[in-house]
């Protein structure tokens, strides 16, 4: 809100209407540039009101980026200055945390999505982002549609990494954790409300750990007021403002029916699929019980044990680490005409790679057939309360037999799987 942007070179506003969405923006544009007041009005922020609309649809959010119960969604975002979190400033914070997040995180309890801003994509273009990210891409990051998708999954976060722009904002005001990656102060307005939040905001250290940071975030987070309140002093009432203000201008008589905002579409269903090599860490806790913890890089974190195999998605890019997999695994329908059967594939990937323990393929949310090197043919279908990616389940049978235990113990109660705190029960039948 500055006058090079505010008024044209002979000094008249450059808008006939400038819509704002809170009294306090009235009262910096008259400190700032009163010649341009007279063009303000105040009707809320659309944006906002579908937001505050949709929050209702969360779960449906959160399922159309396969973030079952146990799982925790963490968007990271960036505006698109250099000093933004996508910025090239030569801190480069987002490139550097990518990996670490991908590595540090379990993938059975974190989901990553990404939005940047509209203009990153524009100025460096779609090929160029996407070969950016395309290792992250491959270790379960969503990107998000810059222009249609990111509001559902701000919804759908459980915690924000992100910066100055308008998109950390809104995660503030809808509740949300924020963790700051990137915080520059020198281009907001020091009394605005966004200056107070950026100033005040909890920063992430990339020189610790990182999962640590996350969870006292989300443990600890009491949700300030101020990000709600400022966003707009009329919450719900925009579509009804700016319809009554635009036939207004226009100069003819306003429909008789209500005013309304398109609601947000759900999402399309993105599960995160993981061709990133996976570190897998089992632990067996019990009678048919067994905790999995996976990582998509090549160490766990200090302090995780467990007896630690590969599994590796057929359609790596590390083919290399394929004739090395304990376990190799896909997904497709079982009617895939490309594979012959899921009893034919699993033969198949064994008779290639003979160290190969188990051959997994994945044929739905809840479901696989596997063989083993001994030559059993099983189905795993999961119970439906149980929302783990079933190549889990494969990994804790495979350290089930690991083990030296039989499966004839598993099959009468089936297989518990655990990931994080969360059980997922399991039946293991003969195909």
């Amino acid at each position: 809100m500055s006058r090079e942007w505010l008024l044209t070179e002979n000094g008249a506003p450059v808008a006939d209407s400038l819509v704002l969405s809170h009294p306090e923006q009235y009262e910096r544009l008259c400190t700032v540039c009163p010649e341009a007041a007279p063009s303000a009005v105040l009707a809320g922020d659309p944006c906002w009101d579908r937001m505050l609309a949709a929050r209702t649809y969360r779960d449906r959010f959160r399922r159309a980026l396969g973030v079952g119960r146990g799982r925790r969604l963490i968007v990271l975002t960036s505006t698109w200055n250099p000093e933004s979190l996508f910025g090239d400033d030569g801190d480069d914070v987002l490139p550097s945390l990518l990996p670490r997040l991908t590595s540090e995180l379990p993938t059975d309890e974190y989901r990553l999505a990404a939005v940047l801003h509209p203009n990153i994509w524009h100025g460096h273009g779609p090929g160029q982002i996407r070969a950016w990210l395309h290792r992250a891409r491959r270790a379960g990051l969503a990107l998000i549609d810059p222009l249609e998708g990111w509001r559902q999954a701000l919804i759908a976060a459980d915690a924000v990494i992100g910066d100055h722009g308008s998109v950390t904002y809104y995660a503030a005001a809808l509740g949300t954790p924020v963790l700051l990656g990137a915080a520059p102060l020198s281009g907001l307005a020091p009394d605005a409300p966004v200056h107070e939040f950026v100033r005040t905001a909890p920063r992430l250290d990339p020189a610790l750990p990182l999962r640590p940071q996350l969870e006292t975030l989300l443990d600890h987070h009491r949700p300030p007021p101020e990000p709600a309140e400022f966003t707009s002093s009329v919450p719900g009432e925009s579509a009804t403002r700016l319809r009554r203000h635009f036939y207004d201008v226009i100069g003819i008589p306003e429909p008789d029916e209500p005013a309304h905002l398109e609601p947000l579409p759900l999402p399309s269903y993105e599960p995160s699929v993981r061709t990133v090599p996976l570190l897998v860490l089992t632990r067996l806790l019990g009678s048919g019980e067994v905790a999995v913890t996976r990582y998509a890089g090549p160490h766990a974190p200090d302090g995780d044990t467990g007896e630690a195999h590969t599994a590796v998605h057929e359609d790596t890019w590390e083919t290399d680490q394929l004739d090395l997999a304990d376990v190799v695994f896909r997904y497709s329908n079982t009617d895939d005409p490309r594979f012959g059967s899921p009893a034919l594939w699993t033969a198949e990937v064994l008779d290639r790679h003979p160290h190969c323990a188990l051959a997994a393929y994945v044929t739905g949310p809840r479901s696989c057939v596997l063989r083993t090197r001994a030559g059993a043919l099983l189905h795993l279908d999961a119970d439906s309360g149980a929302d783990a990616d079933p190549a889990a389940y494969a990994s804790a049978l495979h350290a089930w037999l690991a083990a030296g235990k039989s499966l004839d113990e598993l099959t009468a109660p089936g297989l518990m799987v655990r990931t994080g705190g969360t059980g997922h029960r399991v039946a293991v039948t003969p195909v």
